[in-house]
């Protein structure tokens, strides 16, 4: 695990997620930090444009360490349900990606500068508060209201989630062999559902 201790210093925890509608589509982060008797310290979240959700994902995390570096905590605990970005974090993945090596290597060198650092995986379904963030920062930036996913809990710090306005369908280009859909043009973001409309021309 990437960690470094030193005596001395509370821990404060940070809570990091990041998402990206269509990945790559509008994404945002939200970081909720705490400080080591469970209070609120602080609620980031920032909207960041067209990207991808591991440069969201990275960008709160270097939200988290600029939060402590910048008001004097040296050590803090981040817990984050990107798996690839925890991993790639503890040195158990490589950084492949362009994109992604130089958030990794800021926030190794961010992370170096505090007394103690480390950084836990967990389910999405533990961090909430995280995720409401992240999801207030897209609704800003797309102009969109409401401040989670449809299901997903809330903690009575904002305003309930509510729905939103449907979206036309998205055409992709692609043919379908042996009952697998192969696309041409176009891409399909996670968890998408797919009609296939015959061209008989």
């Amino acid at each position: 695990m990437f960690s470094a201790e030193a005596a001395g210093g509370a821990w404060i925890t940070a809570y990091c997620d990041g998402g990206s509608r269509g990945n790559p589509g509008p994404a945002g982060f939200g970081v909720y930090v705490e400080g080591a008797d469970g209070q609120k310290l602080a609620e980031l979240s920032e909207y960041l444009g067209r990207t991808t959700n591991n440069v969201a994902e990275y960008s709160a995390l270097l939200a988290a360490l600029d939060f402590a570096l910048g008001n004097g905590h040296p050590r803090l605990r981040v817990i984050a349900d990107s798996e690839l970005m925890v991993k790639q974090m503890q040195g158990r993945y490589k950084v492949n990606s362009a994109d992604l090596r130089p958030l990794y290597e800021e926030a190794k060198r961010r992370a170096a500068r505090l007394e103690g650092f480390r950084i836990e995986h967990v389910l999405r379904g533990k961090n909430q508060r995280a995720d409401r963030l992240a999801n207030q920062a897209m609704d800003r930036g797309t102009g969109r209201s409401g401040t989670g996913r449809p299901g997903s809990q809330n903690d009575g710090a904002g305003p309930r989630w509510e729905p939103r306005p449907s979206e036309p369908p998205k055409m992709a280009k692609g043919y379908v062999k042996g009952g697998v859909v192969h696309l041409i043009e176009g891409e399909l973001p996670e968890g998408a559902f797919v009609r296939v409309l015959l061209d008989r021309q």
